[in-house]
């Protein structure tokens, strides 16, 4: 019999697992992979906190409500507010403990932001290594607790069913381990933190309503924590914050797809010379906005969530190179190359015939923002107006919208125990991590810093609520 059985070794389980058993807590830690780490080995680890050591020995003065005032700008409001106030007002401890376990954020870090919408203070940090700097200071100190006696790990377990009394709690979990054979523990609670289904392509499309294009994702991710709570009563919320991010570039017609290259479509970083078209050839934002937000919601309104990067010779020859981190040369490479997403023709009408995008709809788009250049006065406001598009060859780079990470989840009260819809508790059941939905903490948007950090923060939480039981019942 365990205090606390653990579905997932990945932030918010090792987190668990770590105060749980540093609490005195009997744990049983069971993983499908044959690793420790879940998604943290593909994450960027992006976190973010208020409040912490390293920003008052940096003079930054910021507290959570700061913090909670800023995602509900960036959300629009569309976060769950108890989860994302819970997670964001125990997030410093966290942050803090992290540290003294031996995570080094970047030297420069905190700061506001890198490739979301950013903050109004300095509180955002990542590791050299993205999330498995995280991992590298987790996994040893779970890795010493299975030594120390004080975890019972299972590797390659897959856990396949949650055991419940006649009351409907849950009582314990039965496990496929890499045999074949199903084992049977009990517990008086269960944790799912098993990770959620973003490489899962039929479920994927099934809850976003649009296909899998990213390969990215951790391969275990595969959205088995959400049939079972869904098995115990459980439901799932967040279909509304469905996301999309502002498009990667995936040569390939084959998804999901591993990206490219990394196009700059951050004009703070380099403004655009470029044109972007949906599939009727529209315009469909103002392609220097500052707003990454304003960009990936405009995204979301199009055709499969799909635009092409509409340009000619001269800007090709002219423009600072358009893939980050490629020389001029060698994005004209890549381009000569070819590909699914790269379009070379020699005229408009070619080009459009090419890439499958409406050829009035383009010609009319390429016109309008000529006249712009000619005027200044473009007709979604643009500023950048360095070149027109008139001259062939002409080129199209395809970008598609897509996510790396699962909106929807499974729904859990601000204790973190797994609810049924009328909103009554599953008893024994709790869940923690990506399981919960993306756009629980995040709403339906990209705010920095707030999967892994709420993940650690709620698996530490359990872990140390459980604990306290445990002593209690002791």
């Amino acid at each position: 019999m365990y205090d606390l059985i653990i579905v997932g070794g990945g932030s918010a389980g090792l987190a668990a697992t770590i105060f749980a058993a540093e609490g005195g807590a009997k744990v049983l830690l069971l993983e499908h992979a044959d690793v420790l780490g879940g998604t943290l080995w593909v994450a960027t680890g992006q976190m973010s906190a208020a409040g912490t050591r390293l920003q008052r020995e940096r003079g930054i003065n910021d507290t959570p409500d700061d913090h909670f005032a800023d995602v509900v700008r960036i959300s629009r409001g569309t976060i769950n507010q108890g989860l994302a106030r819970l997670a964001i007002d125990h997030a410093a401890g966290t942050f803090d403990w992290l540290m003294e376990r031996g995570f080094a954020p970047l030297p420069e870090h905190p700061i506001k932001g890198f490739g979301h919408e950013p903050y109004s203070q300095d509180r955002y940090y990542w590791g050299e290594k993205g999330g498995v700097s995280v991992k590298d200071v987790l996994v040893p100190i779970v890795e010493q607790l299975v030594a120390d006696g004080r975890v019972d790990l299972r590797l390659e377990h897959e856990v396949v069913a949650l055991t419940t009394d006649a009351n409907g709690a849950v009582t314990g979990a039965t496990a496929r381990d890499a045999s074949g054979a199903t084992h049977d523990f009990t517990g008086a609670a269960v944790l799912l933190a098993c990770g959620g289904y973003a490489s899962n392509a039929e479920m994927f499309a099934e809850l976003n309503g649009y296909p899998l294009y990213n390969a990215a994702p951790w391969r275990f991710s595969k959205g088995a924590g959400l049939g079972l709570g869904q098995s115990v009563g459980g439901y799932l919320r967040g279909q509304e914050n469905v996301f999309n991010n502002f498009g990667t570039l995936y040569n390939s017609d084959t998804f999901p797809a591993r990206a490219f290259a990394t196009v700059e479509h951050f004009p703070e970083r380099r403004e655009p010379w470029e044109i972007y078209v949906n599939a009727n050839g529209q315009r469909f934002v103002r392609e220097d906005v500052r707003s990454i937000d304003a960009r990936e919601m405009a995204l979301s309104m199009q055709p499969d969530r799909r635009y092409w990067i509409v340009f000619d010779q001269r800007i090709l020859d002219e423009a600072p190179p358009l893939l980050a981190g490629w020389s001029r040369d060698e994005v004209k490479r890549a381009i000569a190359e070819g590909g699914p997403a790269f379009t070379r023709a020699d005229t408009i009408e070619d080009l459009a015939v090419a890439t499958g995008i409406d050829a009035a709809g383009l010609a009319n788009a390429i016109a309008g923002y000529n006249y712009g250049v000619t005027t200044g006065n473009d007709f979604f406001g643009r500023q950048h107006l360095p070149a027109p598009i008139e001259k062939g060859p002409f080129y199209a780079i395809r970008m598609q919208g897509s996510a790396i990470s699962s909106a929807v989840g499974l729904a859990v009260d601000d204790d973190l125990r797994v609810i049924r819809k009328d909103g009554s508790v599953i008893d024994g059941l709790y869940a923690a991590g990506e399981l919960l939905g993306s756009s629980q903490t995040m709403g339906k948007a990209a705010c920095g810093g707030m999967m892994v950090t709420p993940a650690l923060t709620f698996g530490r939480l359990i872990g140390q609520r459980v604990a306290s039981s445990a002593k209690v019942a002791a």
